[in-house]
């Protein structure tokens, strides 16, 4: 990274590549014209926090590049101090998808990691959770509000019973009625849903609330061998809504009953599965949030664990940098393939990747998504990618793998929950109050700026590595230790001590009838 070295109250800027024509301006709220870098480049205009200024002079369609990659042309000449945004910037097509490089650079293993453990809940199948939690999972929509009910009263009259037992979590959704349940599609939110009871958070419990009338069968979230384990509303037993909500309780207190006698206990760190998401991403995600969670998710695969990242619009256009990196041939195809099913998904609904950038993320310097992809991918670290997960596949081998989701924050983590993730890691530069009551969500900010500003909501801020207090390395050493922390139960994220929980939002490309 070449930073320039003025003093700290003087005009700073962040240079990612020595190929880079452009750099980010760090200072707070952005600087005037006619600051002055220790280098000697003077601005011409007001730029913004986060935001480009050009460092030579670009001529009409040249390239121009951060992170070493070119993010785009320009559509008229740029002198060296101007204000790069993105109405001047003209975006490249995406990396064609039969022509990449497969395994080219895979990394070489990193040095193993021993001797660190979390206080993890083991499950008999060998899973270990951060959190013990009963959930309580639904066949269809119909019966949320019931459901809901149910758990408000299983809150205030069962759980305190069971004091080893952090909450009841109702797992809702707006699927399994009015839905072409054969489509071939439809196996996204089936799959979903029946992995999404299987996340060791929730001890192997199973606790099915249905209809009866559903296209979506309650028989097909509960895993074969497992009996009495679903309450349905239609059944001609119940004489009432309060004997139906008697009964969900009487089935949620046999479960409590078994949660409570599960107790924390040391286990390796390879006992974990992390899940690593952005959201609100602005320029400085990949300096330094991205950078700190991708070392800190290096430490993790040393240390022989889980770790996952996602969002399919926002590696797209830096996917010739994954594939070198996986670990053989089929993982490689297994890419492409989860990219090609995406472009095609987009394609049907008139959408491109370019509809991923928000009107948030261009506020916070990022000109598109060429460059927002290639700063989110940092968080992906530098080990060989191991593995390929299709949209809500459960997770059943160690190291780095893509678990393909859409960029929205809600379903990426739907969907990661489902493929076993017991704890997320999520990158923010422009803030959001986002958390799921099913995980712990450590949110890591990318600027010192908005982790002061929003001192109860951050947990972690990253953005010490723009103002030179901490090094990447250091970052993701302490991000590290924090992860194992918050997963042993002694440091309680902030959306966790005040109960920010988001609804889960299954993924559905198949079509509705």
């Amino acid at each position: 990274m070449d930073q320039s070295v003025a003093a700290k109250e003087q005009p700073r800027y962040i240079r990612l590549n020595e190929r880079d024509n452009v750099a980010i301006v760090v200072n707070d709220f952005g600087l005037p014209v006619g600051s002055r870098f220790a280098c000697g480049l003077t601005l011409r205009a007001f730029v913004p926090q986060g935001h480009k200024t050009a460092l030579v002079d670009i001529a009409q369609d040249a390239p121009i590049i951060r992170y070493g990659e070119v993010i785009g042309h320009a559509l008229s000449p740029i002198l060296a101090g101007e204000w790069v945004d993105e109405a001047r910037i003209r975006m490249p097509e995406a990396p064609a998808l039969d022509k990449l490089e497969i395994s080219t650079a895979v990394p070489a293993p990193l040095p193993p990691l021993e001797g660190f453990t979390f206080e993890g809940y083991r499950n008999p199948d060998g899973s270990v959770g951060t959190k013990n939690i009963l959930g309580i999972s639904s066949s269809v929509q119909c019966v949320k509000g019931t459901m809901e009910y149910a758990v408000k009263r299983v809150r205030a009259e069962l759980l305190p019973k069971y004091p080893n037992v952090d909450d009841v979590v109702p797992l809702t959704h707006a699927y399994g009625c009015g839905v072409a349940i054969t489509a071939p599609d439809a196996v996204v939110p089936i799959r979903t849903l029946q992995n999404l009871a299987l996340n060791p958070n929730f001890g192997g419990e199973i606790l099915v609330v249905g209809l009866g009338c559903e296209k979506l069968a309650p028989e097909r979230l509960v895993p074969e061998g497992v009996n009495d384990a679903i309450v349905r509303m239609q059944d001609e037993a119940f004489d009432g809504f309060g004997a139906i909500v008697d009964a969900i309780m009487t089935q949620a207190e046999a479960r409590l009953k078994i949660l409570n006698v599960r107790k924390r206990e040391t286990c390796p760190a390879s006992d974990l599965v992390i899940g690593l998401q952005c959201g609100g991403s602005d320029a400085f995600s990949g300096v330094t949030a991205n950078p700190a969670v991708g070392y800190a998710a290096d430490l993790l695969v040393r240390a022989g664990a889980t770790v996952m990242f996602s969002e399919v619009t926002e590696v797209r256009d830096a996917i010739q940098l994954l594939t070198r990196r996986a670990i053989n041939e089929d993982v490689g195809r297994a890419l492409v393939r989860e990219m090609a099913w995406y472009d095609s998904y987009l394609a049907r609904g008139g959408a491109d990747r370019s509809a991923n950038t928000t009107p948030g993320n261009k506020k916070g310097g990022l000109a598109n998504i060429v460059e927002k992809s290639l700063g989110s991918i940092v968080k992906s670290g530098s080990s060989a990618i191991t593995g390929v997960l299709s949209p809500g596949e459960k997770a059943t081998q160690k190291g780095m793998l893509f678990a393909a989701t859409p960029a929205s924050d809600f379903i990426c983590g739907t969907l990661q929950l489902a493929s076993g993730m017991t704890l997320q890691v999520f990158t923010t530069g422009r803030g959001t109050p986002y958390g799921l009551a099913a995980a712990p969500v450590i949110k890591v900010a990318t600027r010192s700026e908005l982790a002061r500003r929003w001192k109860d909501l951050i947990d972690f801020d990253a953005g010490r590595i723009a103002t030179g207090e901490k090094t990447i390395e250091e970052t993701g050493w302490d991000l590290f230790r924090l992860i194992l922390d918050v997963a042993s139960g002694r440091t309680k994220p902030w959306s966790d001590r005040w109960g920010i929980h988001n609804d889960l939002t299954l993924f559905n490309p198949a079509p509705v009838t």
